[in-house]
């Protein structure tokens, strides 16, 4: 998509924004959602959120030590008080290991000492378990002494092959 699309999808959006600016900063339902990146993913359509209704926390994995400062910020200075994390089936966290990714970095840079250096010292934190890796990040995020406790933190998968979600925990 080029430049020009986007500023015609926007003037698009915009047109209708109506009084979309004047929604509270802090979300209406007190909740936060941490989920993955994959762009197969609208988590606000499959939970049937409106704008302005939670924090749609995303990154690789929908890993709840990746969204940590998001999920602080979120709680104590936003008021949300639930915290979702839904990650997803065939998520690509699924199909490599830290140094099988560190490898073809590297592989791309041959004899770069910095790429190496840096690559080498990241977690990007696959997972071979996809309801394993929900319930470590509930209980990681229930035995964080920075997040709060007054709200539920449930765990979820969602299926891309059918749009349904289910609990894990």
């Amino acid at each position: 998509m080029s430049e020009v699309d986007f500023k015609q999808e926007n003037e698009r959006y915009a047109a209708n924004f109506g009084d979309n600016g004047k929604l509270s900063i802090p979300p209406s339902k007190h909740l936060a959602v941490v989920t993955c990146m994959d762009a197969r993913l609208k988590p606000e359509e499959f939970l049937g959120l409106n704008l302005g209704e939670a924090h749609i926390i995303r990154n690789a994995g929908g890993l709840a030590k990746e969204s940590l400062r998001s999920i602080i910020i979120s709680q104590r200075l936003l008021g949300t008080r639930d915290i979702v994390v839904i990650h997803h089936s065939d998520c690509g966290m699924l199909t490599f290991t830290d140094e099988q990714l560190r490898s073809k970095v590297i592989s791309a840079h041959p004899g770069n000492a910095a790429v190496s250096e840096a690559v080498n010292s990241l977690q990007f934190g696959p997972f071979p378990d996809l309801d394993a890796s929900v319930k470590d990040d509930v209980a990681f995020l229930k035995d964080h002494p920075l997040v709060l406790k007054e709200g539920n933190i449930t765990g979820w998968v969602y299926e891309v092959e059918t749009g349904k979600i289910r609990e894990v925990v």
